[in-house]
């Protein structure tokens, strides 16, 4: 892949045409996708093909962001182009068909919402996660179609999907097993869940070919849990690690749907009218999904760069040099903040966009980097990241040193330099501190939040968990599930599970038996996503 070069200024020719006529919007979000995991990263051991072709078409960034470490704040980000730690939303929402607070604040404006008003249809095919009461319905935030599920994730295999009504869902493992929403109808899929997502978007697509549009193709693949037909299984005979093999399986599922989507647009004539995203929405939980981060450390949850720094290629031919590589920090914020500049959309002055528009940077109209600072809190785990430059500041927890990093020539994280720099320690620990005070705290009840601030804020009563949940059991119990969980991200994996066990055993001289530990914990995790949530270890106590 070249570098750009001021040949490709050439490009911008047809910038100014292109634009005028309201560009279409295509964004494509996988699931928990490692940074390694496509063929532009250098991935080997997984062919992506048709993702592939949109950083050949177009340009690859090489350090794009993300707004959060795990899923749903990190949607939230994009969805609004605003930190959501500015509006609350600063944790993975409960499955709570019954609270209208549990979700996205009524008062932040979606892609939808934003462009309705200049005359775009837009859609969502996959993944919500931001909100299960009706009133946070991906139609009645804005959009016009909607085909997928309101939760964090999904079994894959439709005769696995045996609850037909979405509200009649009460926690998160039976949210996995809803029925697919078509607006607001539930239907039965009839084919592996990332076909249904991929047919659907190229409908979407066909239907709207003659008027502006914007498409949200939000993958729930490769999340756990970790199913495949044998369609795609058989493409990874190679692959000894049968946890390895199954997350291939799913991403080139997840490839052949974006070669459907491209090649609709290219027999659409649509190519040179529309832009196109892929990203992820975090970085791969290597010990849940079998995914690889590499050359980046840590993984979902973190604030090293494994959590937050994905894969993320743009095209817009006609527009965009083809086959660039873009150093400098993007983020998904920049999505909204590019397409709302483009079609002239009004933004609302009372919650100004954290992003900009990418096209002059990904053009090479303007020289640099588009982002003075890229910014990461994670409230609960008192977590800090701080990105200028090629230098980065981390607090990998509450209570921890600050420490400094130089990504341009550490990406792996492995020298902290906060005592050689102390002057830029400083300089970024302010910048943190002042982006802080813009921040408020979370809104609502989570998978994942502290007994101080429950005690404290006291959230209001319909987002409270039922009394069966963790958040009623002793400190001694919660402490109990906390130490199980080693990674900290809020779930146990099986190896989390198996190891706890092993040193449990150990203590107390006992005989450790893999298989019976194994299979208690399969009959805990009641959704079979391969990750045991607090709910989850309640229910099965």
């Amino acid at each position: 892949m070249k570098k750009w070069n001021r040949v490709a200024v050439l490009t911008l020719m047809g910038l100014s045409c292109a634009a005028a006529r309201s560009p279409n919007l295509i964004v494509i979000m996988a699931d928990d996708l490692g940074y390694a995991d496509v063929g532009f990263n250098g991935c080997k051991d997984i062919p992506t093909p048709n993702i592939d072709r949109i950083a050949q078409s177009g340009v690859h960034c090489t350090s794009g962001y993300v707004t959060y470490s795990v899923c749903g704040p990190s949607r939230a980000g994009f969805i609004t182009g605003r930190y959501g730690q500015r509006f609350g939303f600063e944790r993975n929402p409960q499955y709570r068909p019954d609270d209208p607070n549990m979700g996205l604040p009524k008062e932040e404006h979606t892609f939808g919402e934003v462009l309705r008003p200049v005359g775009y249809v837009s859609g969502i095919v996959g993944k919500w996660h931001l909100g299960a009461h009706d009133s946070n319905h991906p139609l009645n935030r804005g959009f016009d179609f909607f085909y997928g599920h309101l939760g964090g994730g999904h079994r894959y295999l439709p005769e696995e999907l045996v609850i037909k009504d979405s509200g009649g869902a009460k926690n998160e493992s039976q949210s996995y097993q809803t029925w697919i929403l078509r607006n607001h109808e539930a239907v039965p899929p009839t084919k592996y869940l990332t076909e249904e997502f991929s047919d659907a978007a190229v409908e979407f697509v066909s239907e709207n070919k003659d008027q502006p549009f914007f498409l949200f193709l939000s993958y729930n693949a490769p999340h756990t849990p970790l199913q495949a037909t044998e369609k795609y299984l058989s493409r990874f005979k190679q692959i000894n690690d049968g946890k390895r093999r199954t997350y291939a399986a799913m991403v080139s599922a997840v490839d052949d749907g974006v070669g459907l989507l491209l090649d609709r647009l290219a027999e659409l004539k649509l190519e040179e009218n529309t832009l196109v995203f892929f990203l992820s929405d975090n970085g791969g939980p290597s010990n849940k999904n079998a995914s690889n981060n590499a050359p980046l450390k840590g993984q979902k949850s973190d604030v090293w760069e494994g959590g937050f720094r994905v894969p993320y290629a743009v095209q817009w031919k006609g527009v965009l040099p083809a086959g660039v590589k873009y150093d400098h920090p993007v983020s998904s914020l920049d999505i909204m903040a590019t397409i709302a500049e483009l079609a002239k959309a009004p933004v609302d002055a009372e919650r100004p966009l954290d992003g900009v528009n990418l096209i002059p940077y990904l053009s090479g109209k303007k020289d640099g980097a588009s982002h003075d600072t890229i910014y990461l809190r994670k409230f609960d785990q008192g977590r800090y990241a701080v990105r200028r430059g090629d230098f980065k500041l981390v607090i990998p927890g509450a209570d921890k040193k600050a420490m400094l990093y130089n990504l341009e020539q550490d990406i792996g994280e492995t020298a902290n330099l906060a005592d050689k720099h102390p002057e830029k320690l400083q300089e970024l620990d302010q910048a943190r501190l002042n982006w802080d005070r813009e921040l408020i705290e979370p809104r609502f009840w989570g998978l994942i939040h502290t007994d101080e601030w429950q005690a404290r804020v006291k959230p209001p009563a319909e987002s409270a968990p039922a009394a069966s949940t963790a958040a009623a059991k002793t400190k001694q119990e919660w402490d109990w599930f906390v130490a199980l969980d080693a990674d900290k991200d809020g779930t146990v994996a099986e190896a989390e599970w198996v190891t706890w066990t092993v040193a449990a055993a150990s203590k107390k001289g006992k005989t450790f038996d893999a298989a019976a530990e194994k299979n208690n914990f399969s009959k805990r995790d009641l959704n079979g996503n391969g990750q045991l949530t607090r709910y989850e270890f309640d229910a099965t106590k």
